[in-house]
């Protein structure tokens, strides 16, 4: 049971954090809407869980702030029938809200702690088309391969080829990767047989994609991006 204290908080998240920034999805405002992020946080933050903020949750990590979870939800362009393999569960927050939008969301967690957390909380929301695992997750999780969908919430410094591989053909890698500059931007890069076709959306900040501590960098050549002549 949702406390019903927090409906007036998530309301207005909804309005003045996604509608007036821009977010159309129906779907994904409805997911918003009902999750109650607060369990997702620390407890004590009450209301505040809902504000314009990414929240630390322990282990150097953060939970992204309500817009750019919508933001990254809408840009997956669900229909409901998708499988989705997600890259760095954290909070468990965006696996959530994804839960609402696809049939299932395979997560991988490279913090052990964290894993079992989120999977906590998603299991007393009675949420059951999530699957979290412990690991690599720049190795992806072939046994469930191949995606339609595949999602980051790390940054890498080039996507892993690894990964790529794991999406169904016509599917599309999701999530923010650092430029020639240094900066952070979220891109899109859509599989057509063994090619890649790159979309640059927009500048973020996450936290990076590592691989036993070191920035994850080996990505593929095979993406064509439409900006570059």
């Amino acid at each position: 049971m949702i406390p019903r204290d927090f409906h007036v908080a998530r309301e207005r998240m909804v309005k003045e954090q996604l509608i007036s920034n821009g977010i159309e999805d129906r779907r994904v405002i409805a997911a918003m809407r009902e999750i109650p992020r607060h369990l997702f946080v620390d407890g004590e933050l009450g209301p505040q869980a809902y504000t314009s903020h990414a929240f630390p949750i322990g282990f150097a990590q953060t939970i992204s702030q309500p817009f750019m979870v919508g933001y990254l939800a809408e840009q997956l362009e669900l229909t409901g029938g998708e499988i989705i393999l997600e890259i760095g569960t954290g909070s468990g927050y965006q696996a959530a809200v994804l839960a609402r939008l696809a049939t299932h969301v395979y997560s991988i967690e490279r913090i052990e702690a964290l894993g079992k957390r989120a999977t906590e909380v998603l299991r007393s929301l009675d949420i059951r088309n999530v699957d979290v695992s412990v690991g690599d997750g720049s190795a992806g999780w072939p046994e469930f391969q191949p995606y339609d969908r595949i999602l980051t919430t790390a940054a890498a410094v080039e996507v892993p080829e690894s990964l790529l591989m794991q999406l169904k053909d016509g599917g599309a890698f999701l999530g923010p990767v650092f430029n020639k500059t240094g900066e952070q931007e979220v891109v899109r890069l859509t599989r057509k047989k063994l090619e890649f076709r790159l979309e640059r959306l927009r500048k973020c900040s996450f936290v990076p994609l590592v691989r036993d501590g070191a920035p994850v960098s080996n990505g593929p050549t095979t993406a064509k991006d439409p900006d570059t002549k």
